[in-house]
């Protein structure tokens, strides 16, 4: 039986091929496709735990594609595979509601270890620490659901982690290199470009209650205060 099924989107023959081989040889089932439209009907087809998108595609670049699969799925995690390094680049990615990013030419070792994070983080068992209030929001981390009255918002997996690690620690001062190594396991400059992209999303979310604050501790991290 197979770990999990990966959508592989990417246009270059070779790269496709050696990503394929080395994932079925780690159990992972692999549906591949060579462009941006084609991968968006597999996904609209099939029953897919991942998807890990190249960026420069024909007839729909893989930021677009990630759009359009977030639209469908919030939780789902999406991995873009780019060989752009500039920082723009990866901060839409994010905007796009990707979860991480990888820059050609990468390891086969650190795309399946990164695979295997984020599939582990899918899996949540019940327990505690999954339900929270919030001032006078309810958060369901287990179920990506951030609700206030009436009104629910779903969030994506890298979302409802930085919530959930921010509802564990109230009231006190939050290293960015914490955040960073809980939810994905690294700290580099980049990734601390996109915590501030995913943070100014969650105070939008919770712009409902003003009691509810994110602050910027001024070269340290952050605090979060809910009263």
């Amino acid at each position: 039986m197979s770990k999990a099924t990966i959508l592989l989107v990417e246009d270059d023959e070779n790269l496709s091929f050696v990503i394929q081989d080395n994932l079925r040889l780690e159990d992972y089932e692999v549906i591949h496709c060579a462009t941006g439209t084609e991968g968006l009907e597999v996904f609209n087809e099939n029953k897919v735990d991942l998807c890990l998108l190249d960026v420069m595609l024909p007839k729909m670049d893989g930021f677009s594609l990630g759009k359009e699969i977030r639209k469908e799925n919030s939780d789902i995690p999406i991995l873009y595979l780019t060989a752009k390094s500039m920082q723009e680049d990866k901060l839409e990615g994010f905007k796009s509601g990707g979860d991480d990013y990888i820059t050609k030419p990468f390891s086969i070792e650190e795309l399946i270890f990164r695979i295997e994070v984020f599939l582990k983080r899918k899996v949540t068992n019940p327990g505690n620490n999954q339900l929270f209030t919030l001032g006078s929001y309810s958060f369901n981390y287990a179920e990506l659901c951030l609700k206030l009255d009436n009104e629910e918002k779903q969030l994506t997996q890298k979302e409802a982690d930085i919530l959930r690690y921010f509802c564990l620690h109230k009231s006190r001062v939050i290293k960015r290199e914490e955040i960073l190594k809980e939810v994905w396991g690294d700290d580099d400059y980049f990734l601390g470009r996109s915590l501030d992209v995913f943070i100014s999303k969650l105070r939008k979310y919770l712009a409902g209650d003003t009691a509810i604050q994110i602050k910027n501790i001024h070269g340290v991290g952050f605090s979060f205060s809910d009263s």
